[in-house]
């Protein structure tokens, strides 16, 4: 059962990861929909070492790619070399070639590097030359930036803001959960010893499990309905696309089958909301001024749609 083992998952991931329940779930989710992550947050919050936790406790393949402005797009695809021995251009894999890769820094890097990402996030391939490669799934992107440190960066543009599925904050511990990463990381780093708990071929057929929860036709109505009102409200200048209602749909499933239930409620559409819309929006420049945040618009538009209720 996905909700069973989602728990150990998480349990797993706990012994690293402190007091981020909500966190390790909405990554949880991302992998059981095929989606990416966009972790937006401050230096040292815990953005690699969740990745990395994550990756460490699937099972899957891992890269990390620091970007930044030098990096070239090959670097992260791959290049075809001649090989001199044998006579013949060979294909040289890059680190996108993983189940699992972290971006870290991802803003870092020019437009052009963080382009060869945009094949890879929504087709499962990469094309080097005239030669297409499918990637090995599960394949998870998990990306971070920092949203202070602006110098010597490049805002991702909305068409690859569009590709993560989600953008999530991980945000400070509070005091208590500061002592308890204290104590925990006091002898030695826990994610060294950390255990796999399930296989790539059982993620795999978890993901064609989430994609059979029910959603019955209120509820998808009210779906497509809280993404086309971000379209005509005032203060967003351009509202969420249909990839994005495609995505709230998924999401909401796999915010279903981990709490135990194969059929989606409107509560699930409600939560999964903020994450799913908010990076997708572009906000009028008055509204901005006005210290209005996307989350806060997304928390208007939810409240105003009608939400179904069982007749």
């Amino acid at each position: 059962m996905i909700s069973e083992t989602a728990k150990r998952l998480r349990e797993n991931i706990q012994q690293v990861i402190v007091g981020k329940d909500e966190i390790i779930d909405l990554a949880l989710i991302a992998m059981l929909t095929g989606g990416h992550l966009l972790l937006e947050d401050v230096p040292g919050t815990g953005k690699t070492t969740l990745a990395k936790t994550i990756a460490a406790s699937l099972g899957c393949t891992f890269r990390r790619v620091q970007f930044t402005p030098d990096l070239l797009p090959s670097d992260v695809t791959g290049i075809y070399f001649y090989n001199q021995k044998e006579q013949a251009f060979e294909f040289r894999p890059g680190p996108i070639f993983a189940q699992i890769l972290l971006a870290d820094e991802i803003n870092r890097a020019t437009p052009r590097t963080q382009a060869a990402l945009l094949e890879a996030m929504q087709e499962g391939q990469v094309t080097v030359d005239i030669a297409t490669h499918r990637l090995e799934r599960p394949f998870l992107v998990m990306a971070t930036q920092n949203p202070v440190e602006l110098e010597g960066t490049f805002p991702l543009p909305e068409a690859q803001l569009d590709r993560f599925l989600m953008k999530i904050a991980i945000g400070y511990p509070s005091e208590a959960e500061e002592n308890s990463i204290l104590l925990r990381f006091e002898q030695a780093d826990p994610l060294e010893t950390l255990a796999k708990v399930i296989e790539p071929d059982e993620i795999l057929a978890m993901q064609e499990t989430v994609r059979t929860v029910r959603v019955e036709e209120s509820v998808r109505n009210y779906i497509v309905n809280v993404c086309r009102a971000t379209r005509s409200h005032e203060d967003i200048e351009l509202g969420a696309s249909p990839r994005a209602t495609m995505a709230l749909y998924r999401t909401c499933q796999g915010f279903a089958a981990i709490h135990a239930r194969d059929f989606v409620i409107p509560d699930d559409v409600k939560t999964m909301a903020p994450h799913v819309l908010t990076h997708r929006l572009i906000v009028n420049p008055q509204t901005r001024l006005r210290g209005r945040q996307p989350t806060d618009i997304i928390r208007d538009v939810v409240a105003t749609v009608p939400v179904p209720v069982e007749s």
